[in-house]
């Protein structure tokens, strides 16, 4: 027998579409995928496959179900072997009856599960617990909640844990690396990382302790977190976990939506008063994976934080984490002071029923505020008012709800849609450009942000940075090449790195019979130290003449090749009439380069290595 916990981590791991398209030819259709039915031998797109909720459909025979359906259907399998057939295209192996599969982290998911045990009994026990029972109670939890959430206790003692799990031969090691143990250069010795906290078990999808998370009760100091979690481990990552989706999953996928909450409280009092949905992520802001993790179950996603302006902060950047995953956020607004758990005690689950019922999409909420706020009245507060809504409009990937956003800030704004579409453009690419920076590895190579510490700053990419650098390079060992520039149009103001231009107007600026060391005197000390390294770099340019051709276009036609770049990008949010305006311009912009003698296939090549690698 194959456990159901097991079966759900194999179901996880399908991925539908490339199982499925093995035996059809599957073609995307908005959010599903479409093709023949293989099980009745049809001939047109009625078989619909939605990777999101990992089921599949035929509008014609009828046939529909999960990726082990699928397999029974249509090769004729049981159930345990076609458990089997999926798991061996995944890469996991499912035990015969008996067989005890090995699992490297089995050592310490039964730390994990003995702490588990240990919190639960001590807020049992009759005096130990005693505190932490009364505070739940106050809160309207059941016994019958304690026991079904797994909450537990943990002392207000240093080494309670520790002690305890001594006695069952557990060492500190073990506990240091289930995250159960901390240290401090002020104590000896290893001492329990929760104390005096009401502890919430974090489970992973097969319902395995893997982590806790621990709220203070009353804290003497506003230094001491309310709430701690437990720390990185091998079994445990908080960006890729999501607090209660090991109860709500199925009920998400069967409603296709989900509510995220800010917090264990809020989540748990969602559960215990019927709203079977709720999730939350663990302390932090929303991440990208988490937000993929919730796509998998449901598209639609209703936002419950706090009606403060710290929650509205956190709701709209989760918005836009959301939206870049691909779902649907859609923004439930609580009453002034309320949070979903005190809404909830106070007047019960139909108040909270009827605000979701009333949740407005993101975008919209946003404009509802920026309308209350007086911004949509003033020219100046529609310029801010389109800064505030750019990162929204920025993060939507679904191209229809792409264009109803677009569509409905022009309406509300005033602003041109098709300004609205640059700015956008705009946006994105400067997000692109800061994330490939970040993603960059630093090293003492030959570009220009290495020289100045300035990684990144007014560069469309590396190659444009090297370009100015491998110039200037050539510039200081052929100083018969700077004549030949200014003729072609070349200036200071094409080099965008204040350093490198400063150089190249002293060099301008310079006697041709002036030694290049005097000159770097006359700099100013940090640009002077520049140029003394640009100097001493012994860097081999291969084939210097097409280095200098390839530079000298960069530098003196930048501005077109990215023009043709955010073109390229505004072509994917324009409406019909923009995108044939777009295109207008793009063949002007093509044949301004082939006047100036830039050959397509350099215009290609920039395109591929700093435009291409935006999107």
């Amino acid at each position: 027998m194959v456990s159901d916990a097991l079966v759900e981590e194999i179901r996880e791991r399908a991925e539908i579409v490339e199982l499925l398209g093995e035996y059809m030819p599957l073609k995307r259709s908005g959010r599903t995928w479409r093709g023949p039915c293989p099980l009745h031998g049809g001939e047109g797109p009625n078989f619909s496959v939605d990777p999101a909720r990992n089921l599949f459909k035929c509008f014609v025979c009828g046939e529909g179900g999960d990726v082990f359906a699928f397999f029974m259907k249509h090769l004729g399998l049981d159930f345990p072997s076609a458990v089997r057939h999926v798991a061996s295209r995944v890469g996991m192996e499912v035990p015969e009856d008996r067989e005890v599969r090995d699992d490297p982290f089995g050592p310490l998911r039964e730390v994990v599960a003995f702490a588990e045990e240990w919190f639960r009994e001590r807020l049992q026990e009759e005096n130990e617990g005693d505190r932490a029972r009364t505070y739940l109670a106050g809160r309207g939890f059941r016994e019958e909640d304690v026991e079904r959430f797994g909450l537990g206790w943990a002392p207000d003692r240093w080494r309670g844990l520790r002690e305890a799990a001594a006695g069952r031969g557990i060492s500190d090691d073990q506990l240091l690396e289930a995250g159960l143990l901390a240290t401090s250069e002020r104590a000896e010795e290893p001492y329990d990382r929760f104390r005096g906290r009401l502890i919430f078990p974090i489970h992973d999808l097969r319902d395995r302790p893997v982590a806790f998370g621990g709220r203070i009760l009353s804290a003497e100091s506003d230094a001491v977190p309310k709430y701690i979690n437990s720390p990185e481990s091998p079994i445990f990552h908080k960006g890729r976990t999501l607090y209660g989706l090991v109860w709500a999953r199925h009920e998400i996928r069967r409603e296709d939506a989900s509510i995220l909450s800010e917090g264990y409280m809020d989540a748990l009092a969602l559960h215990r008063h019927g709203f079977a949905t709720a999730v939350a992520p663990l302390g932090t802001s929303l991440t990208t994976e988490q937000a993929e993790l919730l796509g998998r179950y449901g598209r639609k996603v209703f936002l419950l934080y706090d009606s403060d302006d710290a929650g509205l902060k956190a709701t709209f950047r989760a918005g836009d984490t959301l939206l870049a995953s691909g779902l649907h956020p859609m923004v439930v607004t609580l009453p002034q002071g309320e949070d979903p758990d005190s809404l909830l005690q106070s007047e019960g689950p139909g108040a909270l029923t009827r605000l979701i019922g009333d949740a407005v999409d993101v975008l919209e909420r946003k404009l509802q505020i920026l309308e209350r706020h007086g911004l949509l009245d003033s020219i100046e507060g529609r310029r801010r008012a389109v800064d505030g809504l750019l990162s929204t409009l920025r993060a939507v990937r679904d191209p229809a709800l792409q264009d109803l956003y677009l569509a409905r800030a022009a309406e509300r704004t005033g602003v041109r849609r098709e300004t609205l579409v640059r700015e956008v453009a705009r946006a994105r690419s400067e997000l692109d450009s800061r994330e490939r920076s970040r993603r960059a590895p630093s090293s003492g190579g030959s570009t220009a942000t290495h020289d100045t510490g300035e990684a990144g700053t007014g560069f469309r990419s590396e190659a444009d940075a090297a370009a100015e650098r491998g110039l200037l390079l050539l510039f200081l060992r052929d100083r018969s090449l700077i004549e030949r520039s200014v003729e072609r149009g070349l200036s200071p103001g094409h080099f965008r790195q204040p350093g490198l231009r400063s150089i190249y107007s002293a060099l301008l600026e310079s006697d041709p019979e002036q030694g290049t060391a005097s000159i770097a005197e006359t700099l100013e000390p940090e640009q002077g130290g520049m140029m003394r390294r640009l100097l001493k770099d012994s860097t081999e340019l291969v084939h210097p003449g097409d280095v200098y051709e390839e530079a000298l276009r960069r530098l003196l036609h930048r501005e077109r090749l990215e023009r043709l770049g955010q073109i390229d990008r505004e072509l994917d949010l324009a409406d019909a009439e923009q995108a044939r305006q777009l295109l207008a311009e793009k063949s002007d912009i093509a044949r301004e380069l082939r006047a100036a003698g830039v050959p397509l296939s350099f215009v290609r090549n920039y395109a591929v290595r700093t435009i291409g690698s935006a999107g």
